[in-house]
């Protein structure tokens, strides 16, 4: 099935769910504590606005019940840092770790298996891969190595297969996305003779035989991001002003972009041109921002600042008051919408003798710190309710989530990362896996 007859049928199977949903809906005899939501059209557009409660009824924690990884023992077993995560649909686990420069695969039960290829620039070897790595529906693995402007196919069994040209030089931590059709997706620049300023930024879809097809470009939502600027002798700079909005974008494995403006709590997924799923969280509280974090962020932006100028002071629009819905999103293998949301910041004690090793001199370290918590939502816009991660819980390399499973990178108290996967566990029974034990 091709892209748009597939989105088509995503967009049907949709909007039949929400029918149904919205006749639930106008139900005068909805228990209180049940999920109450709203059901619109306003064009192309269909509207599901939660209202109150959740499907799940209450808030969920994850649990982990698989740890990889050791503080010390075979090497393959010691993580330094995890760049790319992915997960097959038998539970095999495949890491690219930067330290060790090191792609390697785990067997569902988390023993380790093999590494496949090696450093350098021949057939099957990489140099510098980045967040890109993923697992298509026929079980090649794909891993991203832009210093090689490739793409490398490799078995399950870590023999090379191919090497499918991409743009080089493009570094980013943002996932390779896969779709149902056997499809893969990865960044590009989609301007790269325009000045830096203006470059954007899409996807380009590659078939399952490694032919490059169209691009997708994330919505323009008019916005312009809040930034400050600096300039110097080594050039000129720009960073975004923290708690402000900016556009997020995800692609769904249903096969199409998911995107959001977070001004106010709305996502948007991107059906097909004519046909717009849009999900909303009327009962939102926007979450202050402390004075104390924001001077905080304040001091960290200023410093970095002047890296590049001495006497930099504020150019840009203030740090807001309050913080917006959510941070960013990802897209579970199932479609399901995890939504990264922003939260109330807690004070804690950094050991600077642990700081890393690649932060640049005269940068404080951020204390202010919030806890990792989601939102999720299926793919026809119900609210499943919220999921609370344990300490040290990454988003750095994008998680992965199937159903109620969820594979991640978590740090100790050593900043030691391990790979854990863990289950949705709901209120009534819940309990937060003590990741002292890790170390």
């Amino acid at each position: 099935m091709d892209a748009r007859k597939r989105s088509a049928v995503v967009r049907a199977g949709a909007i039949a769910a929400l029918a149904a949903l919205a006749a639930c809906s106008r139900s005068a005899d909805t228990p209180a504590n049940e999920w109450r939501a709203v059901y619109d059209t306003i064009g192309d557009t269909v509207l599901v606005r939660t209202e109150s409660s959740c499907i799940w009824g209450g808030d969920a924690e994850l649990v982990a019940d698989l740890t990889i990884g050791q503080l010390e023992g075979p090497d393959e077993y010691m993580f330094g840092r995890v760049r790319s995560l992915a997960v097959a649909s038998d539970g095999s686990i495949y890491a690219y770790d930067e330290h060790v420069k090191r792609l390697r695969k785990y067997a569902p039960d988390g023993t380790y298996v093999a590494t496949f290829g090696r450093e350098g620039g021949g057939p099957g070897e990489y140099e510098q891969p980045d967040g890109g790595l993923a697992v298509l529906p026929d079980g090649r693995i794909v891993l991203r190595d832009p210093a090689n402007a490739r793409l490398s196919v490799y078995t399950p069994e870590g023999e090379y297969l191919d090497g499918w040209r991409i743009q080089g030089g493009l570094h980013t931590s943002r996932r390779l996305y896969t779709d149902t059709a056997g499809n893969l997706y990865t960044m590009l620049r989609l301007n790269v003779d325009d000045e830096i300023s203006d470059w954007r930024y899409g996807l380009i879809r590659y078939g399952p035989d490694g032919v490059p097809g169209d691009t997708l470009e994330p919505p323009d939502y008019g916005y312009e991001v809040p930034e400050i600027q600096a300039s110097g002798d080594r050039g000129s700079t720009s960073a975004w002003v923290p708690f402000t909005p900016r556009v997020i974008w995800a692609f769904s494995p249903l096969g199409y972009l998911v995107a959001g403006l977070p001004t106010r709590y709305t996502i948007d997924l991107l059906l097909a041109p004519d046909s717009i799923l849009r999900i909303e969280r009327g009962d939102w509280q926007p979450i202050p921002v402390k004075a104390e974090e924001k001077a905080e962020h304040e001091r960290i932006k200023t410093a970095g600042m002047r890296q590049l100028d001495p006497g930099w002071r504020w150019n840009g629009p203030p740090i807001p008051d309050s913080k917006p819905p959510y941070e960013r999103f990802f897209i579970g293998d199932d479609g399901r919408i995890w939504v990264l949301l922003y939260q109330e910041a807690q004070k804690v004690d950094i050991d600077e003798s642990f700081a890393e090793e690649d932060e640049p001199v005269g940068i404080p370290e951020l204390t202010w710190i919030e806890p990792v918590t989601f939102d999720v939502f299926e793919p026809d816009g119900r609210y499943l309710g919220t999921v609370r991660a344990p300490d040290g819980f990454s988003i750095y390399p994008t998680p992965v989530a199937r159903g109620d499973t969820v594979w991640a990178v978590v740090e100790d108290k050593l900043d030691v990362p391990y790979i854990l996967r863990f289950h949705i566990e709901h209120a009534a029974e819940s309990h937060l896996t003590d990741i002292d034990q890790l170390s």
